[in-house]
């Protein structure tokens, strides 16, 4: 089965009532565990930015103190994990602010991290990639928010 456009979707659900709409977002929250969370967020979370990225960095730093530590390999794959999350969340809010937030928690865990992961090649070049990634969205800021959070990366940096 091939799938329509969203622009077709977006048709479709036009023509749909309240009690169909919500019919149809329940079974696609029951259908993926994705779908379900990005609900979540946009039901509950959305109103509270601040909220969610406290929650996200508790959730961080919860897997990066629970992370295997005896092997690096292991520690590779959970730090890919938790990146990988942490991109996941940031797609829900859409926000450059939460983007730029919980990429610095990320990188300042994985640099407070013992024992330290840097200095490997494929971590280190992870790392400045996410460094690259906030001032790449901080550069879409206001001129005040560029200034602090520029302060932050170079503490990162340093």
């Amino acid at each position: 089965m091939k799938a329509v456009s969203v622009k077709q979707l977006k048709d479709e659900l036009k023509h749909k009532e309240a009690t169909e709409l919500m019919t149809l977002c329940l079974s696609l929250a029951k259908f993926k565990k994705e779908n379900k969370e990005l609900l979540t967020y946009l039901l509950f979370e959305a109103e509270n930015e601040a909220g969610y990225i406290e929650a996200v960095k508790e959730e961080m730093t919860e897997q990066f103190e629970t992370m295997n530590k005896k092997n690096y390999y292991f520690q590779k794959k959970s730090i890919r994990k938790i990146l990988k999350n942490t991109k996941k969340y940031i797609r829900y809010s859409k926000k450059k602010e939460t983007e730029i937030e919980l990429l610095l928690h990320f990188c300042l865990e994985m640099k407070d991290l013992r024992p330290s992961v840097v200095r490997q090649l494929a971590m280190n070049n992870l790392y400045y990639r996410q460094i690259d990634m906030i001032k790449k969205a901080i550069s879409t800021l206001h001129e005040d928010l560029q200034y602090d959070y520029n302060l932050e990366v170079k503490e990162l940096i340093v």
